[in-house]
């Protein structure tokens, strides 16, 4: 691992909580779109992620044996976007203009609880992320600073 590894997988953690709490803001911001340019209501949204490099994909136990340490590990990247298989909520509203015949209509399967937790934690690895391109920063600092002397 070179000294810039630990600023390359950083960035890409970065990168990637940013995407995802992007994803959480649209899926909190139309928790009540019942009509979408596809007719129905608005799905859920959810960021899926994977290791990047060459030997990201070994078996999380090998990570641990030093016979078989991951070598050309760089990060995480995007994979997908995807929608959220889980039906939309049917909520009983004769007046609104997207009810069916028998009065209900199809609400968003958007549970703002959920999204505030999912938003949590994102934002939690963000800092984390930052927290560790910090302590890179520094620890390459004080290396130059031995140079020096």
């Amino acid at each position: 691992m070179s000294a810039f590894d630990a600023f390359v997988i950083s960035a890409s953690g970065l990168t990637a909580e940013r995407l995802r709490m992007d994803v959480i803001s649209n899926n909190i911001a139309n928790v009540n779109t019942t009509k979408t340019v596809d007719g129905g209501p608005y799905q859920r949204q959810r960021v899926i992620f994977e290791p990047r490099g060459e030997k990201a994909n070994m078996l999380f136990p090998a990570m641990f044996d030093k016979s078989k340490r991951i070598a050309n590990f760089s990060g995480v990247k995007v994979t997908g976007v995807i929608n959220d298989a889980n039906p939309p909520k049917l909520m009983f509203d004769p007046g609104h203009p997207d009810a069916n015949k028998e009065g209900y209509v199809a609400m968003p399967n958007v549970n703002i609880v959920k999204e505030m937790v999912d938003m949590i934690s994102a934002t939690r690895a963000y800092e984390a992320n930052v927290t560790a391109l910090n302590s890179a920063k520094s620890m390459a600092a004080k290396a130059l600073e031995i140079g020096k002397a």
